[in-house]
């Protein structure tokens, strides 16, 4: 959930910022959009708790950084609930750092090495990725594993309604949005040396595990619905092993648009990146059509109230037909048990980020606020897992 450029898109106080209400008319961007926009553009002064010695990461960056020249200022990005991640600014380019946050992590959480070599070999591919530079996996540098890639100059835009933009452009970065993902999906990733990157099949019973875990580890209060999805969910898989790349948390704000046209020019946040089923890949992508109300959800967003039609934005059915259209397939079938797989997943993940507010190592200010959308997200799931048969 990481800004790496900020090329115009955080509102300027004291301007007229004019964008789209939910039935197509011009009207003054609302409070909560530009205060979301405001929130996670840009960059800020580094947190206390995620300060290190930037000497020392300059002689780093000096010995493995190719044509890198200080002297080196850095950053910190407002966007992140997970890694910490800086803005590495020297006076010829800029860099971007990710880390794993300090202090106690939950097991197999925070993979920036894993972030690394999926970005590193897809990059091999021509496909929308930053050029990375180094994986450092000595803690005596700053502290924790990190590494390094290029600060992509372009757009972040945090609304799903993006209601700075008009109606064909609108229509447009969604196409882009899904061309994006089904290219993702069709790269043949033993090819690019991927082929160790995850196992291959039984994809769903292994993340629903993961995450049952990681709920139960994290977990602050009972929440029915999140027990019976842990024993629905695992018993009603669909019998398809079809495997890909997936991201793992591909939306809007985790890409970089081009500075003016309409078109995805790099995918970011990586870290839930692994080998799974391209069909739970993308329609975790189709949560903000689903999503209640006007609820951030996670940072999925939602389009669920708005008049899609009038805006230029795709409808759900809309969207799946690109995507089906794009990598051969003839529909989706199951959407009520992915829905609620998906809305699942985000309870655990926010589960998990409640622990680290009470463990005291989230890496963003707004990570209480997401903690509380648990339990409407467990609700959620269960109202789809009952459309799709359970008792």
């Amino acid at each position: 959930m990481t800004e790496l450029v900020d090329a115009g898109t955080s509102p300027k106080r004291g301007t007229k910022d004019y964008g789209i209400n939910n039935t197509g008319s011009e009207t003054k961007m609302s409070e909560t959009e530009a205060s979301r926009q405001e929130q996670f553009s840009g960059t800020k002064d580094v947190a206390g708790s995620h300060k290190f010695d930037e000497k020392r990461l300059e002689d780093y960056m000096a010995a493995h950084v190719e044509g890198f020249e200080g002297p080196l200022t850095v950053r910190q990005f407002k966007g992140g609930q997970s890694n910490p991640t800086y803005q590495l600014v020297t006076p010829k380019r800029k860099y971007v750092l990710r880390r794993k946050p300090p202090g106690k992590l939950l097991p197999s959480a925070h993979a920036v090495d894993r972030e690394y070599k999926v970005i590193t070999a897809l990059g091999t591919t021509g496909f929308p990725v930053p050029r990375t530079y180094c994986l450092c996996e000595d803690d005596s540098v700053i502290g924790t594993m990190f590494y390094i890639m290029d600060m992509v100059e372009g757009r972040v835009l945090w609304e799903p309604l993006m209601p700075t933009q008009d109606k064909e452009t609108r229509w447009k970065i969604y196409a882009s949005l899904n061309e994006t993902m089904a290219r993702l999906h069709t790269v043949d990733y033993e090819k690019i040396g991927l082929g160790d990157f995850g196992k291959p099949g039984n994809y769903f019973a292994r993340q629903i595990s993961r995450w049952s875990k990681q709920y139960v580890a994290s977990e602050a209060e009972t929440i029915p619905e999140m027990n019976r999805l842990m024993e629905w969910l695992p018993e009603n898989v669909p019998q398809d092993d079809s495997t890909s790349i997936v991201h793992g948390d591909y939306r809007l704000d985790n890409t970089v648009l081009h500075p003016a046209e309409p078109k995805v020019i790099a995918v970011l946040d990586w870290e839930l990146s692994t080998l799974g089923h391209p069909l739970g890949d993308f329609t975790y992508s189709l949560m903000q059509w689903v999503m209640p109300g006007q609820g951030t959800g996670g940072g999925t967003g939602s389009i669920k109230t708005a008049d899609l039609k009038s805006l230029g934005i795709p409808t759900l059915d809309e969207y799946i037909a690109m995507y089906c259209e794009r990598t051969n397939r003839s529909g989706i079938e199951n959407l009520d048990f992915y829905f609620s797989y998906n809305f699942f997943r985000l309870a655990g993940i926010l589960q998990g980020i409640a622990g680290r507010v009470r463990d005291g190592t989230a890496s963003s200010e707004h990570a209480k606020q997401m903690a509380a959308n648990v339990r409407p997200l467990a609700e959620e799931a269960w109202i789809y897992a009952q459309r799709a048969g359970a008792k």
